[in-house]
């Protein structure tokens, strides 16, 4: 059966920089190179992005693009015993989707409430985020309820993953045209907003204000590390999916080089619409900027909202933000779910990929339900931190392992120079076979002593069972296969 192909190189890019930049772009990186260094921080980051996050890059979409086959298929063309990484990866990035789902269904239910003037938040965006939107129990031990809303704003999200990807990279070809290029113009248009803002100059300064000290604290570097490997969208499957579907004679280092260096722009980009916006929020609240500053959720639900709030015309620009967050995070869903559904057809050819998006999709949203009772924001924290931080992380190394010792660094390093007009040198091979894994066990290894020290986030034994669990499964499965096709 003839693969698909993407329509042109442009919507590949598209696909593939769409499903790179997503929420962490906003929420993680501006506040990483706050808390470390500022400025300072580019330093370690450049480097872990030319070191690790390019030079993998290059290799899922040559895998991909090479062998003509979603991850799975793709590592069992190399030894059949090695199945079982492209297995570990969809089943990691199925699992993250899930819960993933559940956040951009959060920003789908403020994008709706922000056509409501004044904002519902503007008294107290904190108790809104947490009592009205999520409906947050006191504990991880007490489920609650299941959020109507939210598990409407779910299914709304799941309707519209499906529609995105029921046709492969047809659909997926067409949706990106508009999901990729609209939160970049969101956040120029919030950027020309935010700059204005009394206040964004300080918040500026802090954001980018070089503290040279800090590149002698090993935690910089972790921290630079991670935010390259976590924000690029590798180990998941992603990638080496969407370049199955190119033609074997294009670019691959071009395309990893521009895939990467774009997501990293826009990584910056946003931080300068980060922290004009908490400048502003600090100068109207006479508070100082590490009072306001933060990360992850608590950024995109409660500070940015407090702050639209104060702003003139605060309904408009809350709508052009949540609705940047909800493209966002959508186009790294369907990616995550194109992912499965290519590995999925890749092994059953003769199903078709609407019946296989429609059972993907139904499944992930029932399983997703638990994410949006009182307790969901507690299970997805549990499970993200363990998903990202070791399960990732481990098929990362074994990807490196696999092609830099086993099919051979070299030998896909020639495919890689043939198809591409940026050669890669013999550095590329090096990286592969020994730097990147070396510094992915390093990350996993510190990661494993910090959670043994202090259990994670004070939570329970047994919730905190669940997370490992989402990490044994994964590697049993890659362990399980390797031993059984070795008999």
């Amino acid at each position: 059966m003839k693969r698909e192909r993407w329509t042109s190189r442009t919507i590949f890019l598209f696909a593939a920089i769409g499903s790179a930049v997503g929420l962490g772009n906003i929420w993680r990186f501006p506040y990483l190179a706050y808390e470390y260094g500022g400025g300072a921080f580019l330093i370690p980051y450049l480097l872990a992005l030319f070191i690790i996050g390019i030079p993998l890059m290059i290799l899922e979409f040559a895998i991909g693009q090479k062998l003509q086959r979603g991850a799975v298929d793709a590592f069992k063309t190399i030894n059949h015993r090695l199945s079982g990484i492209g297995v570990g990866a969809i089943l990691a990035g199925f699992i993250v989707v899930i819960y993933y789902a559940a956040v951009i269904a959060w920003s789908l239910l403020f994008f709706v409430n922000s056509f409501n003037s004044p904002l519902p938040w503007i008294e107290d965006a904190k108790g809104y985020f947490f009592n009205n939107v999520l409906g947050i129990s006191e504990s991880v031990n007490v489920i609650g309820g299941v959020s109507l809303p939210l598990l409407f704003a779910l299914l709304a999200v799941w309707i519209m993953i499906y529609l995105s990807v029921r046709k492969g990279v047809k659909s997926v070809g067409k949706v990106v045209l508009v999901t990729m290029p609209l939160p970049i113009i969101l956040l120029a248009i919030l950027f020309i907003r935010g700059i204005t803002l009394p206040g964004a100059l300080e918040g500026i300064v802090y954001y980018l204000k070089p503290d040279f000290s800090a590149l002698f604290d090993t935690e910089i570097w972790l921290a630079a590390i991670s935010q390259i490997f976590f924000t690029l969208s590798l180990g998941f499957g992603i990638m080496i999916a969407y370049a199955s579907f190119n033609k074997e004679t294009q670019d691959v280092s071009g395309d990893a080089y521009i895939t990467s260096i774009t997501n990293s722009l826009i990584s910056l980009f946003a931080g300068f619409v980060v922290f004009s916006v908490i400048g502003y929020m600090a100068t109207v609240n006479s508070l100082g900027i590490e009072e306001v500053a933060t990360s992850g959720p608590g950024l995109a639900f409660v500070v940015f909202p407090q702050a639209l709030a104060l702003m003139p015309l605060s309904w408009f620009f809350a709508i052009l933000f949540f609705l940047m967050l909800f493209t966002l995070g959508i186009d790294s869903a369907f990616s995550l779910i194109e992912a499965v559904n290519t590995a999925i057809k890749d092994r059953y050819p003769k199903v078709s990929k609407n019946k296989i998006a429609i059972a993907v999709c139904a499944v992930s949203f029932i399983l997703g339900v638990i994410f949006v009772t009182g307790a969901g924001l507690y299970f997805l924290d549990i499970v993200d931190h363990f998903v990202t931080n070791y399960t990732l992380v481990a098929i990362g190394i074994f990807e490196c392992l696999a092609i830099g010792w086993i099919y051979g660094a070299g030998k896909l390093r020639s495919y890689v120079n043939k198809v591409s007009r940026f050669k890669v040198g013999s550095w590329w091979d090096v990286s592969i076979k020994y730097i990147i894994p070396i510094a992915l066990l390093v990350l996993l290894v510190s990661q494993l002593i910090t959670d043994i020290q202090t259990p994670y986030g004070g939570y329970p034994s047994w919730a905190l069972a669940i997370g490992w669990a989402a990490v044994i499964i994964p590697l049993l499965i890659v362990f399980g296969i390797a031993v059984r096709k070795g008999e």
